[in-house]
């Protein structure tokens, strides 16, 4: 290809500029060279990029020449957005993800035309961004981001913690499926331009996203999934339960707190405390008026006891002290 040639010249170039010292002469030719090549592949990149290999990657001094030149007009977006709160979020990481990449040793990564075309469009989107204030799940700028399938995983990371912070603010489980579901559609309606991509070898933008979303959907799904049978258990062991035997006193409560109450003070019923006497009995005892007893009313009530039942109390131990005695 046409650009796979002029790399070839270039480095045939900067490989004989290294000779020099043997040809001194032909120094001033040389330089000229390989400012001539890379003014060349500069107009191919630019106005011809049909003929250019985009999996090519580009040779160190034309690199040097186009990451000064897009530092600079980096530069100028992040005074530019600076100016839009609303972008803040969006705005840090694009321009700090661009900024790394660019300033990455070749040793690292070599740098293909496909890539840094990319960040040349990118650029050129980001300058004629238009501000408006709105109220919206994405900004214009993830708007745009999404839109390049600017598939960075730390911008990656950024979305999916906006969202879940905006998801964890609910409290109940039919809310937050609800927030999802929202962003889920909102998401889907912001467009991709076709085969663009930042980063070729790493998942898509929007595919990542998407299933990220299904994934928080799935498990609160299955979340209130067991929370129903957890709670449909708990309801059939409680149908499933032996009932408790009573014994039926003929006694109101508050008259059967009294001798309850008498019998613990004298040491008849001994337990660590008199509520410990109360939740130990009560439960098996019913009245001709009430089935299941409180223990604990059982034991307030027996502090203050009317006059009418004292005497009915005093009344039935007396009839147990005579049955005894006929014994």
């Amino acid at each position: 290809m046409v650009n796979l040639t002029g790399v070839s010249m270039l480095e045939q170039a900067l490989q004989n500029q290294t000779q020099t010292f043997k040809y001194p002469q032909l120094n001033t030719t040389l330089n000229k060279l390989v400012i001539c090549i890379n003014e060349i592949l500069s107009l191919i990149e630019n106005r011809f990029t049909v003929f250019i290999d985009p999996n090519e990657r580009i040779p160190k001094p034309h690199y040097e020449s186009v990451k000064k030149e897009l530092l600079q007009r980096i530069l100028a977006i992040e005074k530019q957005l600076n100016c839009y709160p609303a972008f803040k979020s969006a705005a840090e990481i694009m321009i700090r993800v661009l900024v790394n990449f660019l300033n990455c040793p070749p040793s690292k990564h070599s740098v293909t035309f496909q890539e840094i075309e990319y960040i040349k469009n990118l650029c050129s989107e980001t300058e004629n961004i238009k501000h408006c204030e709105r109220d919206a799940v994405f900004s214009r700028l993830d708007e745009l981001l999404i839109y390049m399938n600017f598939n960075s995983q730390h911008y990656l990371d950024s979305l999916t913690q906006r969202i879940s912070i905006v998801i964890n603010i609910c409290e109940k489980k039919e809310e937050k499926m609800e927030r999802l579901l929202y962003h889920l559609k909102i998401f889907k309606q912001v467009p991709k331009k076709m085969n663009v991509i930042f980063k070729s070898r790493q998942p898509d933008l929007k595919k990542s996203i998407n299933n990220w979303i299904h994934q928080e959907i799935l498990y609160l799904e299955k979340k209130a999934h067991f929370s129903v049978k957890s709670t449909d258990s708990r309801n059939l062991n409680r149908l499933l339960e032996k009932p408790k035997q009573k014994v039926m006193c003929s006694l109101s409560t508050d008259q059967t707190g009294l001798i309850i109450r008498a019998a613990n003070e004298l040491r008849v019923l001994v337990a660590k405390s008199m509520s410990e006497v109360f939740k130990t009995i009560v439960p098996y005892l019913s009245t001709p008026y009430k089935k299941d007893l409180s223990y604990d009313g059982m034991r307030s009530k027996s502090y203050a006891a009317e006059e009418r039942d004292k005497q009915i109390a005093i009344k039935i131990l007396k009839q147990i002290i005579k049955k005894i005695e006929e014994y």
